[in-house]
């Protein structure tokens, strides 16, 4: 039994939010009210980093306070260990019940990973290679890393707003379930329940009531395309790669106003959920804590979704509320790992710290205004090599976008004011965050940064070996191949799954 001044936790992660597009960080053209509530009670961090920007291994990081090269899911289509214990194990150990509500995009059997319900559920198949594929229909194409998204964007229906809808639903049935049962007087332990949303992820398609009121109010990226040539060669090369080399202003306005209407639609979402906690009287020694799995570089840099190291693409929202715990009304910007927010929920519910975690509690950071804090922070970006595995065709140079030859073995490291993105084959860009948080001076190069360039490099490549990557990726594309015709030929049922209808997908107008 839970003694009773465990607190209740409620763990809120979106898709592809960038925190820039909220209210309380600073956007003045954003109404997100209740994001800005919650912020208002507790503390919001603006350095914090996913461990890669994707969603797959940073939510598996998330979970397990380990890096991409060591949960060994650096993919989309990859399979975390169910012998790894999670957040949601560690919270069990101690007797919460964590409950997960929609979006947590596990792959394979395993679709519980420690928690002990779930409801919703994904709306990708549980077993990569399964034939009950997603159909997005009229948007074919655009949940994806593709120029189409950005053609095939404005007003109409993303289908993704549908599940969160039934996701807060669902999650506001349970919470009104404890509610009747602490008003009838029985003896409720605190909750713990991991509500997980699809938006504002791409399709960039938002209903009129949302888009309309950002259409004529968001302009051009602040930070404007270089001239392809000038581009670092592996952005070069990704840009190339999804049909991003020249993008039609109508299609930036188009697409960017239906994000900004998204992150609108994502805060209401929340709000009804805030709104049932404060209803059932459930706020009352409740942290709560709101975060993304990567962000939305929604046109900046001339670059579209994630992917990326930049800030737009790396950065997360990380909003911790705890009244009477953690300050009230502060900022900080500190730079933190995506799993810090993890370890301190564990630290706040006295639940053991899950042993290979790298997860930092940052509860006494909090309440020291930042202090005492080595600001140091992680994110990775490895992808299969489009020369390597028997599903590829030599035609396409691989059938996934993110595949290139060699493959992608890319990772960043944060430290303090500078920040270093390493790229295996290519030369590493260097940023003064500080003096340059737009990431548009490019200091590898500078004969006088050379020592904090080395001293960078030794740290990106301390425990991770790109070559030793490389070859295990290539092994574990030719297992997955397996597992795949497995799937498609045996079509095993699916544990929990959202069921994605494409009559759900609408475009109000076509774009050609």
């Amino acid at each position: 039994m839970l003694p009773s001044e465990k607190p209740n936790i409620i763990w809120i992660q979106s898709d592809q939010h960038n925190p820039a597009m909220i209210g309380a960080y600073g956007d003045t053209i954003i109404e997100t009210p209740n994001l800005d509530r919650l912020a208002d009670r507790g503390t919001i961090i603006t350095g914090a980093y996913c461990a890669s920007p994707i969603c797959v291994p940073s939510r598996m990081s998330m979970l397990t306070g380990l890096y991409p090269h060591e949960t060994e899911v650096w993919t989309n289509d990859q399979v975390l260990n169910s012998a790894i214990p999670t957040y949601a194990h560690s919270l069990g150990a101690i007797g919460y019940k964590s409950i997960q509500f929609g979006r947590m995009h596990f792959n394979g059997g395993d679709q519980s990973h420690g928690f002990s319900q779930r409801f919703v559920g994904d709306h990708s198949p549980n077993y990569p290679g399964s034939p009950r594929t997603v159909d997005h229909g009229v948007l074919t194409g655009t949940a994806g890393p593709d120029r189409i998204s950005l053609k095939k964007s404005g007003r109409g229906q993303n289908a993704y707003q549908i599940h969160d809808e039934d996701v807060a639903k669902e999650s506001i049935k349970y919470i009104d379930s404890i509610g009747s049962e602490l008003r009838s007087g029985k003896d409720v332990q605190p909750i713990s329940l991991s509500i997980g949303l699809m938006l504002p992820h791409q399709p960039f398609v938002a209903r009129s009531e949302d888009y309309d009121l950002y259409d004529g109010k968001v302009g051009m990226p602040k930070i404007p395309p270089d001239v392809l040539e000038k581009c670092h060669p592996y952005i070069q090369w990704w840009r190339k790669r999804t049909g991003i080399e020249t993008v039609d202003p109508k299609e930036v306005i188009r697409a960017r106003t239906a994000y900004w209407a998204l992150c609108h639609r994502t805060d209401k979402i929340i709000g009804s959920v805030m709104e049932a906690l404060e209803s059932n009287g459930l706020m009352d020694n409740t942290l709560i804590v709101y975060t993304s799995d990567h962000g939305e570089q929604a046109g900046e840099h001339g670059l579209w979704w994630k992917q990326t190291f930049y800030d737009n693409s790396a950065l997360v929202p990380a909003i911790i509320s705890w009244p009477g715990h953690i300050p009230q009304g502060l900022k900080l910007d500190n730079v933190i790992n995506h799993f810090d927010l993890t370890a301190t929920i564990l630290d706040a519910a006295g639940a053991p710290p899950l042993p290979r975690s790298h997860g930092k509690s940052m509860l006494n950071m909090l309440n020291n205004g930042g202090k005492d804090w080595g600001n140091l922070a992680f994110s990775e970006y490895c992808m299969n090599d489009s020369d390597h595995g028997r599903s590829y065709s030599p035609n396409l140079g691989g059938t996934d976008v993110h595949s290139r030859p060699g493959g992608t073995q890319n990772r960043m490291v944060r430290l303090g004011e500078w920040k270093l993105n390493y790229y295996e084959g290519f030369e590493p860009q260097l940023f003064n965050m500080l003096e340059d948080p737009d990431e548009t001076i490019d200091l590898n190069m500078a004969p006088s940064y050379a020592g904090i360039k080395s001293e960078l490099i030794d740290r990106v490549l301390e425990g991770w070996d790109p070559s030793a990557i490389q070859h295990k990726m290539n092994i574990y594309k030719d297992e997955q191949g397996i597992i795949e015709d497995w799937a498609r030929f045996i079509d095993p049922p699916d544990v929990i799954r959202w069921h994605l209808d494409p009559s759900m997908d609408i475009l109000d107008d076509h774009f050609s």
